[in-house]
């Protein structure tokens, strides 16, 4: 079966998920994390991406990303995933694959789900039950969203900005934000659209982006693998 093309499209905030091949570890040590941070950076800066949060689990990593171009994101984790496996073989002495096959995505609507997506990627490590809070968790881009730590990597997304008139005032709102898990239904939300690498909207926000890329970018709740009669169904949904 051939591959469902990416839903990405410029100047529109991306998560990203890239796990580690049937859930082995991807990151063993500390200096495991700092390689694979200081090439995302480079990446980034070099294919013109913004990153706005991210966190690194053991055996998976979130981002949040936005490029100006359609082939920005993909060109990052094409580079920063094939650098990262060959530093990794080469460490730890083995060979083959380490990432578990394409990376997921899902194109983000910012006015409704964007700082829920902070903080569902920000608490990754208190869901797993790894800490209490996300400030006791190293690798995650909270400590400069919440805390104190300048990232230089990061490039906070204007919406994040909108919630203060300073820095100070910013963090207070964030850390408030995080005091509040976010529902089920959230969560489900967030998962099921990257899991299908599909877009996490609304309906209008789905009608926007399908119009663009003229083909259908949401995603249906039926069963089955039904993929070459959604776009029609959905069309007589709105």
């Amino acid at each position: 079966m051939a591959r469902r093309p990416r839903v990405l499209l410029p100047n529109i905030p991306v998560h990203v998920v890239q796990r580690g091949n049937n859930k082995q570890a991807c990151f063993f040590q500390a200096k495991d994390y700092a390689v694979y941070l200081k090439k995302l950076k480079e990446s980034a800066e070099k294919f013109n991406v913004r990153i706005h949060c991210y966190v690194l689990m053991t055996n998976h990593v979130h981002l949040l990303l936005q490029a100006s171009d359609y082939e920005g994101i993909s060109h990052v984790m094409q580079s920063l995933g094939r650098y990262y496996v060959r530093y990794f073989n080469t460490t730890y002495n083995r060979t083959g694959t380490l990432w578990e096959g394409r990376f997921k995505s899902s194109l983000v609507n910012s006015d409704e789900y964007l700082l829920q997506v902070y903080q569902y990627i920000e608490l990754n490590p208190v869901r797993a039950k790894m800490v209490n809070h996300p400030k006791d968790y190293t690798w995650s881009s909270y400590h400069a969203n919440g805390g104190n730590k300048n990232i230089a990597m990061l490039e906070p997304h204007p919406l994040y900005l909108s919630l203060g008139v300073d820095s100070a005032s910013r963090k207070l709102a964030y850390n408030r934000l995080l005091d509040n898990s976010l529902s089920n239904e959230i969560l489900n939300k967030i998962r099921l659209s990257i899991n299908k690498s599909r877009v996490l909207g609304d309906d209008k926000f789905v009608k926007q982006i399908s119009a663009k890329l003229e083909r259908f970018a949401g995603y249906l709740e039926h069963g089955g693998d039904r993929r070459s009669e959604e776009f029609k169904e959905w069309l007589q949904r709105i």
